[in-house]
C-alpha cells in the first residue's frame, strides 16, 4: 500500500458484509482498501459461525446417519466411532480454505487488505492500530477516505449471572471447538445457533437441554412450523424446557450448576458445559462512533442508517449486523452491495421482503415472507396450502419423510404472501420461493411449473395447489 494513499472507500470489517461490498466496489473502479482486525479475512460468519457450524452438522449427521440409519439401507458397518479430532481438523481445514479464498478474491480485485483495528477519528479518515494497546507510532497509521463502510458485525450476547468464561460456559464460539463430547449440555436459548449446535451434540453423543423463556423455539418462525420443528427434535432426542428462565449458573469443579425458574418455583440443573446462546449484539466498541457523532440505538446499539445504508454523518456509511434487520450472512452481502452502489450514485437496494431464513438442523427449516401470524396481525385476507414430505416419492426414497411445505398466498390476488419448509434440503428448496417472492409470483405460477419427478420440491408444486383450492373457491 502507498504511503498517504487516499481512498475512494474504506470497509472495516471482512466478513460477508464487508469482503462482498469490497469487491463490488473494486468492479465500480473505486479504490478500496479493506480493514480486518483478525488475522483471517471473512468474519465471524466464515472463521467462527456459518462455516464451521454448517461444517460440524453436515460431519455429524454423517456420523449419526453410519450410526443409526445406514442399516436400513442395507449397509452394515460394525461398529461406528468418533473421531473428534479429525472431525475438527477437517471442520478448520474448511475455514482455511475459504478464508484463503476471500484473500485471492480481494486480492484479484486489487483491494487493500489492511490488517488491524479500524477507529474512526474523522468523517473521512480511519487510524488503524496494527497492536492492541500500543502507544508507539509506528503501530499506527491514519488513511482517508471519500466514503467509510462500517460492517464490523456482532458479537455474543452476554447475560448477567452467567458471564463466559470460555470453558464451562461458553458462547458459540467456543462451543464449535469442545476437546470432548459433553455428556450433558445444556443451552440457554432456543433460537437458531441453540438449535444447530444442540444438534450438533447431540448426534455425537450428548445429552442436550435447550432452556427457552418463552412458549415456543425459534420464535421468528410461523407457528406451526415452529411447532413441528420440536416436534422433531424432541423425537430425535433433544429436551426442551420451555417457559423456563435461566436465573443463575455457577461452575464447581467440572460441572456447571444452573439454577432454573418456572412458575415461581426453583431447580437446579447439572451439565458439563452451559451454551448460552440468546442472541448477538452490534459490534460497535472502539470504533470512535460517538466521538465522530453517529447516531445509535439507544435501546439496542444498532447503527441507525437510511434507505441508502447512510448514518446521519456525511461519509459514513453502515450494514449487516451493525444496522437493524435479520442479522443473516447473505442479508449483509446483499447490503454490502447495495450501499456501494449507493455511494457510487447507483441505485441500490435491498428488498427485505424476499430475505430467506433458513435454520440448519435436521431437518431443516427454511422460510421467506410473511408468517400466517403477521397476515393476522395485519388482517390481510390469506389462503394456506400444505403438503407433507411423507407424499413425496423422493423423501420416500430417501426415508425423509418428516416434515412438510407450507404456502401462504393473498385470498384474493393469490400472490404469494410467505413460503414455509420444514424437511429435507429445505436449504436448497427456499430459493424457488425466494424468486417467486421478488417476482411477485401468485401459487397459481409454481403449480402451474412442472417440477421434476421424484423429487422434493414437488412437495413445494403440490402446496401451491392446496393454495389454489382455497384462493378459486374464497368469497
Amino acid at each position: 500500500m502507498a504511503k498517504n494513499k487516499t481512498y475512494d472507500l474504506i470497509i472495516i470489517g471482512s466478513g460477508p458484509g464487508g469482503y462482498v461490498a469490497a469487491v463490488r466496489a473494486a468492479q465500480l473502479e473505486m479504490k478500496v482498501a479493506c480493514i480486518e482486525k483478525e488475522p483471517r479475512l471473512g468474519g465471524v460468519c466464515l472463521n467462527v459461525g456459518c462455516i464451521p457450524s454448517k461444517a460440524l452438522l453436515d460431519s455429524s449427521e454423517y456420523y449419526h446417519l453410519a450410526k443409526a440409519h445406514f442399516a436400513e439401507h442395507g449397509i452394515k458397518t460394525g461398529k461406528v466411532s468418533l473421531d473428534l479430532p479429525a472431525m475438527m481438523a477437517r471442520k478448520d481445514q474448511v475455514v482455511e480454505e475459504l478464508t484463503d479464498n476471500v484473500r485471492k478474491l480481494l486480492e484479484g480485485n486489487k483491494v487493500d487488505i489492511i490488517h488491524g483495528t479500524g477507529r474512526l477519528v474523522a468523517e473521512n479518515q480511519v487510524e488503524v492500530l496494527k497492536k492492541p494497546g500500543s502507544r508507539r507510532k509506528s503501530d499506527r497509521k491514519t488513511i482517508k477516505a471519500k466514503a467509510i463502510l462500517l460492517a464490523t458485525g456482532s458479537e455474543p450476547l452476554a447475560v448477567p449471572g452467567l458471564e463466559f468464561d470460555g470453558h464451562r460456559i461458553v458462547s458459540s464460539t467456543e462451543a464449535l471447538t469442545f476437546d470432548s463430547v459433553p455428556k450433558h449440555l445444556g443451552i440457554v436459548g432456543g433460537g437458531y445457533i441453540g438449535l444447530e449446535l444442540g444438534s450438533v451434540w447431540l448426534r455425537l453423543g450428548s445429552k442436550v437441554t435447550t432452556i427457552e423463556m418463552l412458549p415456543q423455539i425459534a420464535t421468528l418462525l410461523d407457528g406451526q412450523v415452529a411447532r413441528g420443528l420440536e416436534r422433531i427434535l424432541t423425537k430425535q432426542g433433544l429436551t426442551f424446557r420451555l417457559q423456563t428462565k435461566v436465573s443463575g449458573a455457577k461452575v464447581s469443579g467440572e460441572k456447571v450448576q444452573v439454577t432454573l425458574e418456572k412458575d415461581g418455583k426453583k431447580e437446579t440443573m447439572n451439565c458439563d458445559r452451559l451454551l448460552v446462546a440468546v442472541g448477538r449484539r452490534p459490534l460497535t466498541r472502539d470504533l470512535g462512533l460517538e466521538e465522530i457523532g453517529v447516531e445509535l440505538d439507544a435501546r439496542t446499539g444498532h447503527v441507525l442508517v437510511d434507505e441508502k445504508f447512510h448514518t446521519n454523518v456525511k461519509s459514513i456509511y453502515a450494514i449487516g449486523d451493525l444496522i437493524p434487520g435479520p442479522a443473516l450472512a447473505h442479508t449483509a452481502s446483499a447490503e454490502g452491495i447495495a450501499a456501494v452502489e449507493c455511494i457510487a450514485g447507483l441505485p441500490g437496494e435491498v428488498n427485505y421482503d424476499a430475505i430467506p431464513s433458513i435454520i440448519y438442523t435436521w431437518p431443516e427449516v427454511a422460510s421467506v415472507g410473511l408468517t400466517e401470524e403477521q397476515a393476522k396481525e395485519r388482517n390481510i385476507e390469506y389462503c394456506v396450502g400444505t403438503y407433507p414430505f411423507a407424499g413425496a416419492g423422493r423423501a420416500r426414497c430417501m426415508g425423509e419423510k418428516d416434515g412438510f411445505v407450507k404456502i401462504i398466498a393473498h385470498s384474493k390476488t393469490d400472490r404469494i404472501l410467505g413460503v414455509h419448509i420444514l424437511g429435507p434440503r429445505a436449504s436448497d428448496m427456499i430459493a424457488e420461493c425466494v424468486l417467486a417472492v421478488e417476482f411477485g409470483a401468485s401459487s397459481e405460477d409454481i403449480a402451474r411449473t412442472v417440477h421434476g419427478h421424484p423429487t422434493f420440491a414437488e412437495a413445494l408444486q403440490e402446496a401451491a395447489m392446496a393454495v389454489r383450492k382455497c384462493s378459486i373457491y374464497a368469497s
